[in-house]
């Protein structure tokens, strides 16, 4: 597994805003953002704009981001979770398996659009956990 945890932030329609702010905050640089309208996944006109992903860094800081899709609430002050980028079907599939136990799973474990085999599960704790294993 990599050797750092990602927080991740979900915003209200906001991402945008929050990155800029963040960005000269921590005089960061924003890598890899993505909006909803420009994936490879089905989405409605009102989420095109929406940020679906970004990321922050500087040095060995890293921050992701997201807007919440529409329909779908943010309850500011629980718009947080983990991310764990592990290196392996095995481990990706050891972990869903462990964090889903007395959990909940918010996306099922399969292979996305953006090359990576992807859940969200929340732990029996109520920790979110974003699984992310990049294959290609």
């Amino acid at each position: 597994m990599k050797k750092q945890i990602t927080p991740y932030l979900t915003f209200d329609g906001n991402a945008k805003q929050a990155l800029e702010f963040y960005k000269e905050l921590l005089g960061a640089e924003i890598i890899g953002l993505q909006t909803f309208g420009e994936a490879d996944y089905p989405t409605p006109p009102e989420a095109n704009d929406r940020v679906m992903h970004a990321q922050l860094k500087k040095e060995d800081i890293s921050i992701m981001f997201s807007d919440n899709f529409p329909g779908k609430s943010v309850v500011v002050g629980s718009n947080i979770s983990l991310t764990l980028e592990p290196e392996s079907d095995e481990e990706i599939e050891n972990l869903y398996n462990a964090l889903s136990k007395n959990g909940k799973v918010l996306n099922e474990l399969e292979d996305t659009f953006w090359g990576a085999k992807y859940a969200r599960v929340q732990d029996s704790f109520g920790i979110i956990w974003e699984l992310n294993y990049q294959k290609s």
